[in-house]
């Protein structure tokens, strides 16, 4: 068996495949202030659902933000690079992978052949990530897991104009005075980080979205898709492409 540990600034991933890239174990945790004890639980929950057996420290690779806090890894890969070799692992041909995390967002181009061409990403603001949820969220004083079900029942279009958490979320409480409903702002929400997104690079070819926002909200792809005028694949455990991808490095290292 082989380990990915993708440690998020919000959230740490860990996946346990075997050399066939099958998923036999696989868990998402907040990160919190302590990396290494959430890669370490991670891990160790991960390995539980997949019988227990003990690993390697050298089938084992780190990504992410906080890769450096893996303590019991002996190798780290960029988190574009993981995230590259995840996606291009159900989808082998050439495509756009759009990630939308917690605390950034990134595009990134991969050719036929399975290496990346380039890739933008969004590290300014949280304005189009999943803090940016979080913190609309709290305004708007509703459950974020609502969120999906919510943006399906608004029937309007409303534009959130800011491009700044902060701001967005006074633009919000405005529009909340002006008698605004609660799924149409959230609905807007969702549009403004398509926006954010479809602003960042060119998006060409076939199209492929991974990241917890995608995971816990299927309705901002059918946005996006609208917005595009393009299908888009999301892979089997979107929120888990990148923890993926260096489980996969780990086979490849190994091999």
């Amino acid at each position: 068996m082989y380990a990915g540990i993708d440690v998020g600034a919000s959230t740490t991933k860990a996946v346990i495949i075997d050399t066939r890239g099958q998923v036999l174990g696989s868990v998402v945790i907040h990160s919190g202030a302590n990396f290494k004890k959430a890669s370490q639980k991670a891990f160790d929950d991960a390995r539980i659902q997949a019988g227990g057996i003990s690993i390697p420290d050298d089938f084992i690779v780190s990504t992410g933000y906080g890769r450096r806090n893996v303590d019991f890894s002996q190798d780290s890969k960029t988190e574009i690079s993981c995230h590259a070799r995840g996606s291009y692992f159900h989808y082998p041909h050439a495509h756009t992978l759009i990630d939308i995390g917690g605390q950034d967002s990134k595009i990134i181009k991969v050719n036929r052949e399975g290496q990346r061409t380039g890739f933008k990403m969004n590290r300014k603001c949280a304005a189009g990530t999943g803090a940016f949820l979080e913190e609309i969220a709290y305004r708007l004083k509703v459950d974020i897991k609502s969120f999906n079900s919510l943006a399906e029942k608004s029937e309007k279009e409303v534009q959130i104009g800011s491009y700044c958490t902060v701001f967005s979320a006074t633009e919000i409480l405005t529009k909340i005075r002006e008698g605004v409903e609660i799924e149409d702002l959230v609905k807007g929400v969702f549009d403004s980080i398509i926006k954010r997104a479809v602003e960042m690079d060119v998006l060409d070819g076939h199209i492929v979205m991974s990241g917890g926002v995608v995971a816990h909200n299927p309705f901002l792809v059918k946005m996006f898709e609208e917005r595009i005028e393009k299908t888009i694949i999301v892979p089997p455990l979107p929120q888990l492409v990148g923890a993926f991808g260096a489980a996969l490095y780990a086979v490849e290292k190994k091999e």
